[in-house]
């Protein structure tokens, strides 16, 4: 006869089972082991073996389990075990399995009651079990006998508690009726792991052994040593039966019969038997599904979550049908331009926080890249006058000028001009590698249908790169007319008057906004890469700069200040990157050859990517600090005083070098307004405007609708593994809502006063001697034990129902009268049995706490029992 709870119990898991491996999962319910602690000969491997419904354990007096036994016992169709020393015999016949045990047992150990912490592994494929673990551990002894050690007592604990620490184990605390139950070593044991009782059930056998006129009646209701979880008795098959070859069967129908037929048992006789263990072990199985189901279905809603945005794109969408490929034709078309839309103008939906994309590239291309690349091309100083002068000598000729001639201006003006074609046609560039990025992005939506795909970037990219060519011939014009007409009553333009009062001091530094005030224009960390310890080391700071000065703190809160660098005289260089480094590096030196920062010619700043860079150079050349030119600074002194300057010449030239300034500051500013509404119009707002009104026309002549909406292989695959997902996650959501509505979760009792497993040391209760009926006075029947039936009642236990409906009453307050004996005047009128079962000149709860142990041993036997129950 098999467990008829567990069987019930396998199809919700299969179910589970089968719902998850239809979404290629694991479901990974892990139930409980179940493992029996208990003293020699305490009648563990019964129990256990009860529990499974099969007979193959070895059984016989003494010391019989001297390993561990793992039983693993695995779900399937059909039935046979196997153990993991002999993986390539299948055992059909439960015999054969008892026999290897012994066997294995002694190959180990040897035949003379020796032990080892070496376990054997069993595992029991059937259709009527669930997928757990059951451990079957020696006996508690205290004496070694045969070829066991001295410390058997020790190793065997250390044994035991390695199997019974972990959490999610139920320890059955096997302990025998003619044992005083207040030195159960099983119970100290199971308390040790688990202090709160949650996991602890005990297990008292041999109620038929018990001496005539005794019973363990007050320990299975929890009255006298309560557990939180309580106690039930078992009657197993004793070892004549055993030898007889008694069917389980045969020996549950007798457990039943005893239980009924005991006078002191037969109210509780449906809360007794191996019947009632296997209903409690298998409802803590229960209760272990229903709490694994909460995480089990987070995990499933969370992936249902993620798939539905897939799921949806596919669910109404039919490969074969024309209608459905035209209506998705038009929608993906539509989608393509507003995704590439909300790229370029921005959007606060799905916004990429973790790098820049689309317009806001273009953004950093127009105001920080492309004002940089101005920059770079602006003259150098010298240059600038040696060309200023030859100009002035070439336009006087032979002649001596006595004033300033306006040709050396225009001249000059018109081939700083040009000079601006390079950095504007780079600017045009840039951005339609964004854009053409851009589209590469939205197209990624398209990816379903490779021809969709390829078509449109190559439709959309062919019309940029034609845009391309009219903008960077409208920019080219855009210079064309500046040069064309210098325009010297601009309301910016300083004038020949004011060139000429303007000072070299003034002239050398750069003009910056606020100048009265300390503009802090960045902060942010960088990192020194050739300063620390070793020169070779680097080091990062939190770097402000103003139109000042370069300051470096230890960090962000800017209180240590490490060192404070003006900026007159400063420039930037390019520096490679470090073969070791990932990191981009650029060097700021003085121009005057001297020492930046303590004996360092040059300090190396270096930053996380190229782009950090590029946007700290932008925001040095807001504070005036330009990039190094190509070629040298230094040149030789010779080629510089080639020429001889004059005076009035030094004078001309001082005068045109500032005209020059102004005038080109003027240009550069409109262009850096122009260029941005240059791209904009004639690139970007009619790749939008081509996107949503004509890129739909130039598909359909491309290509015939057919072709273009051919889903690839990967992608029909794709779709269809995803609706089978998604059907799946529902049905075993749906699995687990039908599971947790067709099971009952059992609540976990409430706590008792376990103090008596603690203080065993200093005194003996007796759980199994009830008190002799003569010491009572009369006014205390000792048969009324509160609304417990006493013998007149027997009629009512006839059925389970009968019995049921009366005796859990007694049964309920046996816990919580442990903390009512606390106070001795309350406790009578709450629990009318209390009395009945303790002197009258003592208070109730006295007794259990100093009962000396010497007396308590010799009365174990009950002689006035009998008469109180025939």
């Amino acid at each position: 006869m098999g467990n008829r709870g567990m069987e019930e119990l396998i199809p919700l898991v299969n179910k589970l089972q089968d719902a998850f491996s239809s979404i290629g999962q694991s479901c990974h319910l892990d139930l409980p082991q179940i493992a029996v602690v208990g003293g020699q000969s305490a009648g563990k491997s019964s129990v256990l073996e009860n529990f499974v419904g099969r007979d193959f354990l070895p059984r016989g007096s003494g010391i019989v389990t001297r390993r561990p036994l793992i039983l693993q016992l695995i779900f399937s169709k059909t039935e046979y075990a196997e153990f993991l020393h002999c993986k390539s015999k299948k055992f059909t016949d439960f015999d054969e399995v008892r026999q290897e045990i012994e066997a294995e047992t002694d190959r180990v150990t040897g035949t003379n009651k020796g032990i080892s912490p070496v376990p054997i592994n069993l595992r029991v494929y059937s259709p009527h079990v669930l997928n757990l673990t059951l451990i079957d551990l020696p006996g508690i002894t205290k004496v070694p006998v045969g070829d066991q050690p001295p410390d058997i007592e020790y190793q065997i604990k250390d044994m035991i508690l390695q199997f019974i620490s972990r959490e999610s184990s139920l320890i059955l605390a096997v302990t025998p009726a003619n044992m005083d139950l207040a030195n159960s070593d099983a119970l100290k044991l199971a308390k040790e792991v688990d202090p709160q009782g949650l996991r602890t059930i005990g297990v008292i056998t041999k109620l038929d052994l018990m001496d005539e006129g005794t019973d363990a009646r007050d320990v299975l209701e929890n009255k006298l040593l309560p557990l939180r979880r309580g106690y039930i008795g078992v009657v197993n098959r004793s070892q004549k039966d055993i030898e007889g070859k008694k069917d389980i069967r045969a020996a549950l129908a007798a457990e039943r019969k005893f239980f009924l037929s005991h006078p002191a048992y037969r109210h509780m006789a449906d809360r007794m038997g191996t019947p009632h263990l296997q209903k409690t072990l298998n409802q803590q199985l229960t209760n272990h599904i229903r709490e694994s189901l909460p995480t089990l279905r987070s995990k499933l809603q969370s992936q249902l979550l993620s798939l539905e945005k897939e799921v949806e794109e596919y669910k109404n969408f039919r490969p074969d049908d024309p209608t459905r490929k035209t209506k998705a034709l038009l929608q993906m078309v539509q989608q393509f331009g507003v995704d590439f839309e909300k790229r370029i103008e921005g959007s606060g939906d799905q916004v990429d926080t973790l790098e820049l994309s689309g317009g806001a590239r273009i953004n950093r291309i127009f105001h920080e890249r492309f004002p940089f690349e101005l920059v770079k091309m602006e003259f150098d100083e010298k240059d600038l006058r040696r060309e200023i002068s030859y100009a002035i000598k070439n336009i006087h000729g032979v002649r001596t000028g006595l004033f300033t001639p306006d040709l050396a201006f225009e001249a000059i003006v018109k081939k700083q001009v040009v000079k601006l074609k390079e950095p504007c046609l780079k600017c045009v560039d840039l951005v339609i590698q964004e854009l053409i990025s851009t589209v590469r992005q939205c197209t990624s939506k398209l990816s379903s249908y490779p021809r969709l795909r390829e078509e449109t970037e190559r439709i959309v990219t062919t019309y940029i790169r034609e845009r391309e060519g009219r903008t960077k011939d409208q920019i080219l014009l855009l210079i064309d007319i500046e040069q064309s007409y210098i325009n010297t009553n601009h309301e910016d333009f300083i004038g020949f008057a004011n060139a000429q009062q303007r000072s070299t001091q003034l002239n050398k530094k750069r003009a910056i906004p606020n100048q009265g005030e300390i503009l802090v224009i960045r902060r942010g960390w960088l990192t020194i890469n050739n300063i620390s310890l070793m020169k070779g080391g680097s080091k990062e700071y939190w770097f402000v700069l103003t139109a000042e000065s370069l300051s470096w703190y230890k960090d962000e809160e800017e209180k240590e200040k490490k060192y404070m660098l003006p900026l007159d005289n400063l420039k930037i260089r390019d520096v490679e990157k470090g073969f070791m480094s990932n990191k981009h590096v650029f060097a700021i030196f003085n121009t005057e050859q001297r020492n930046v920062y303590k004996d360092l010619r040059q300090i190396e700043l270096a930053c996380d990517s190229q782009e950090d860079v590029d946007s700290w150079k932008a925001s040095f050349l807001r504070a005036g600090v330009y990039p190094e030119k190509d070629q040298a600074e230094n040149e030789d002194g010779a080629q510089e005083n080639t020429f001889s300057m004059d005076p009035q010449l030094e004078r001309q030239v001082e005068t045109i070098r500032n005209l020059v300034d102004s005038y080109v500051a003027i240009i550069n500013k409109s262009i850096r307004d122009l260029m941005p509404k240059t791209i904009m119009h004639l690139m970007i707002n009619n790749t939008k405007a081509f996107i949503h009104h004509e890129l739909l026309a130039y598909l359909y002549s491309s290509a015939d609708q057919s072709s273009l909406m051919e889903e690839s292989a990967e992608q029909a695959q794709r779709r269809d593994d995803m609706l089978r997902m998604y059907h799946a996650l529902k049905e075993a959501l749906n699995i687990i809502g039908d599971i947790s509505t067709s099971t009952v979760s059992t609540p976990v009792p409430p706590p008792v006063d376990d103090t008596w497993l603690q203080n065993t040391s200093g005194h003996s209760p007796t759980p199994q001697r009830r008190p002799v009926s003569s010491v009572h006075p009369p006014g205390r029947p000792p048969a009324v034990r509160g609304p417990t039936p006493g013998p007149p009642l027997i009629p009512v236990p006839v059925g389970p129902a009968a019995s049921f409906s009366a005796p859990p009453i007694p049964s309920r307050p046996g816990p919580q009268s442990v903390f009512a004996n606390n106070d001795p005047f309350s406790a009578p009128p709450q629990i009318p049995s209390r009395p009945a079962r303790i002197p009258p000149g003592i208070p109730p709860g006295v007794p259990s706490r100093r009962a000396p142990a010497a007396p308590s041993r010799p009365t174990i036997i009950r002689p006035a029992e009998p008469s109180l129950l025939d």
